[in-house]
């Protein structure tokens, strides 16, 4: 038995394991996370829709609610013992983190909704809310990866968005990439990922159909 928990666990649970391919694959994961590449995503469509200190600004009220508000309730649940790891392999510990998240893009898409704020942030607050909500949903019975559908929206967005040269230029490395390390760190099985990136693609679909990121 201790064999196969051992066999199951991830390469990274272990912060003795820290280190070397393990090491940098942990922090590529860290940094192309969701929280971080949507902040940097609010950043850019604020700015490509107005380019000036109103798109900062706006991009800053998005970043803070979409992103840093959940990651700050991570680390608090972190301090206080509620969830073991920042990964959280226990779908269990997933639940109010999610929820958080979900509470944190209807507050952002209520501002820039009241208060007239640029519509590419009001769609994007509103696809945070429903792919997190699905994301939420499916992981009460099974791991599916919000990295992959993460970086597989954003991947689409950016080029529906700014443009698909691109986006494939930038964004499509980093989605080979995620793949990549969240299966060498044993994070998701290849099913998991699929599944995130099917995610990913389905939501932003949705969002196309409700009249978003199109022209």
């Amino acid at each position: 038995l201790l064999v196969t928990l051992s066999q199951m666990a991830p390469r990274d649970y272990d912060k003795t394991s820290h280190t070397g391919r393990i090491k940098a694959a942990r922090l590529y994961s860290n940094i192309v996370s969701p929280p971080v590449i949507f902040a940097v995503l609010g950043l850019a469509f604020a700015l490509y829709e107005e380019p000036n200190l109103t798109g900062v600004f706006w991009a800053a009220v998005y970043g803070f609610w979409v992103s840093l508000f959940p990651i700050l309730v991570v680390l608090y649940l972190l301090k206080i013992g509620k969830i073991k790891e920042l990964h959280m392999t226990d779908t269990r510990e997933r639940h109010i983190p999610y929820a958080t998240a979900v509470i944190g893009a209807l507050i952002v898409f209520t501002l820039i909704s009241w208060f007239n704020g640029p519509e590419l942030l009001r769609c994007l607050s509103l696809f945070n809310a429903i792919e997190l909500t699905a994301l939420a949903l499916i992981n009460t019975r099974w791991l599916i990866s919000i990295h992959a559908t993460g970086i597989m929206a954003a991947f689409l967005l950016v080029g529906l968005v700014i443009g698909w040269t691109f986006s494939l230029i930038l964004v499509l490395p980093l989605v080979i990439g995620v793949i990549f390390a969240r299966l060498y760190l044993k994070r998701h099985s290849p099913a998991q990922i699929a599944a995130g990136l099917l995610l990913g693609v389905f939501s932003t679909w949705i969002m196309t159909l409700l009249g978003c990121f199109v022209s």
